[in-house]
């Protein structure tokens, strides 16, 4: 076996044990409590296989997907661009940086009856949420990470002739994206807590509903499978972000 497949399975491999190690957990959680608010996790695990091959469930988990993926890609759209001005051309940071670094330590959260006022009870309000927390997080880490650029490197390009537009694109930009995203990664739980909280309330599709629906009736097995489908939304966003790093840091490798 290639070394460059031994990777993948090796991962899967690593998931599999660290399930193994929180079912064992569960396990022995839900025997000391005795309680039908905990259900054995083998009672949850049937529950969320026969969600598997319920429409139902797939239409919650595919609402709660589309507004975690366009909130993240938007997030990555406005934050990153930013974040590479910011760190690259110091007027410019002059300018944002106050404005950013005021507004940054503000949570978000807090903002949420403000979002629904104005853009209603929709998808829009939902995903703008979600993007709004994502991209402060990715537009300072990439501000960061291309303002640590060893000076020497910037001009040992500009001596080879290169104009601000190469040193952009061939220094700042490849250099900002293992920022980028390690911020988008790290923050893709992140993106579900708060998809979570925007879709416990005034909605009657996704993860989040699906959830506090089961968990206002009672229905704890209903409510673990919910849980365990956001579980596996945050590993299947978490494992997209890696890829694409992947993909575009190729020299990285």
């Amino acid at each position: 076996m290639s070394p460059r497949s031994a990777k993948p399975l090796r991962r899967i491999l690593e998931y599999l044990a660290a399930c193994l190690a929180l079912l064992a957990a569960w396990k022995i959680t839900a025997l000391c409590v005795g309680s039908a608010i905990l259900p054995q996790p083998e009672d949850a695990l049937l529950g969320f296989g026969l969600a598997l091959i319920d429409p139902a469930f797939w239409k919650h988990f595919f609402a709660s997907g589309y507004r975690a993926g366009v909130a993240m890609a938007l997030a990555w759209l406005v934050g990153f661009p930013l974040g590479v001005l910011m760190g690259g051309v110091k007027r410019f940071d002059a300018v944002a940086a106050p404005m950013v670094f005021l507004t940054y330590p503000v949570p978000k959260i807090v903002l949420l009856p403000v979002v629904l006022l104005l853009m209603g009870l929709g998808n829009a309000s939902k995903i703008t949420m979600i993007a709004l927390i994502l991209g402060y997080q990715v537009l300072v880490a990439v501000r960061d990470g291309v303002r640590n650029i060893h000076p020497k490197y910037l001009d040992s390009i500009r001596s080879l002739g290169a104009g601000n537009a190469r040193i952009f694109t061939e220094a700042l930009w490849p250099a900002a994206l293992p920022h980028g995203f390690t911020a988008l990664r790290l923050n893709s739980g992140v993106s579900v807590a708060v998809l979570f909280f925007v879709e416990s309330f005034a909605t009657t599709k996704g993860l989040g509903y699906l959830i506090m629906d089961a968990w206002g009736r009672l229905a704890y097995v209903d409510m673990f499978t919910g849980i365990l489908g956001m579980s596996l939304l945050g590993v299947l966003l978490y494992e997209t972000v890696n890829m694409l790093e992947h993909l575009t840091c190729r020299w990285k490798r």
